[in-house]
């Protein structure tokens, strides 16, 4: 475990006694290890990681200005492009790709309750494997906890951002002229193509702001998150 790893997990492990006398041993502390109280200070910084990081996506351009982030045209399409356009299908093209971004940033926000409900459920011993992972630990929970559930649940609205901005006319035009070529696709391959990117997406920000909350304790000064994370300074 390097420096600033074991350096967090005792944070959070003695903040509860933080005004005990310095006198007592740190075997004495070790024996009042509180399980719940570094599991409600972890809860705390996911819980606000996880708005963040929906709030930066789940808005216009959220997805399309970001260099990072913004989808572009599936592989299949990618290797056409520079042809597609020579020939005049250049704002196709455009349409499709600011489709799957508004996709994207209109199904984010579907994605709040059940990040948030992960967080309710965490037991001590899910946090004290965040804790002693590495600093992808919790991006990591998220994603093994709700990866499932949040396919399912952000594809209706892919699909229903989708139909309404032409995107179904658009694509199929495509490849329409992509099958010419031997070039092969379908519209429910594209739909999944922006919901993994959608995905990709939240739980990259999510990181983001994990990696955040553990090197910047500033941000909470005052608060229970705060004292944890500056004890690791």
């Amino acid at each position: 475990m390097n420096l600033t790893r074991r350096n967090f997990v005792w944070a959070c492990v003695l903040l509860p006694w933080a005004g005990l006398s310095h006198a007592e041993s740190s075997g004495d502390l070790l024996a009042a290890i509180s399980g719940p109280e570094a599991t409600q200070a972890l809860r705390e910084s996911l819980e606000q990681g996880a708005r963040t990081a929906l709030s930066t996506l789940g808005r216009e351009n959220g997805f399309f200005l970001d260099p990072k982030l913004k989808i572009g045209l599936p592989k299949n399409f990618a290797r056409a492009e520079k042809f597609l356009r020579g020939v005049g299908y250049g704002q196709k093209i455009d349409d499709l790709i600011l489709a799957m971004n508004r996709a994207a940033e209109t199904a984010t926000p579907k994605a709040q309750d059940l990040l948030l409900e992960s967080i309710r459920k965490m037991s001590i011993s899910d946090a004290k494997a965040i804790l002693t992972g590495g600093d992808n630990a919790a991006t990591e929970y998220f994603r093994k906890s709700t990866e499932a559930q949040l396919t399912e649940t952000l594809m209706p609205v892919v699909r229903s951002v989708t139909e309404k901005s032409e995107f179904v006319r658009a694509y199929n035009g495509l490849a329409g002229k992509l099958a010419r070529y031997g070039i092969k696709s379908d519209q429910q391959t594209v739909e999944r193509y922006v919901n993994t990117k959608a995905l990709d997406g939240i739980y990259l920000r999510i990181g983001e702001e994990e990696r955040s909350l553990r090197t910047n304790p500033s941000r909470y000064a005052g608060s229970l998150l705060g004292k944890v994370f500056g004890l690791m300074k």
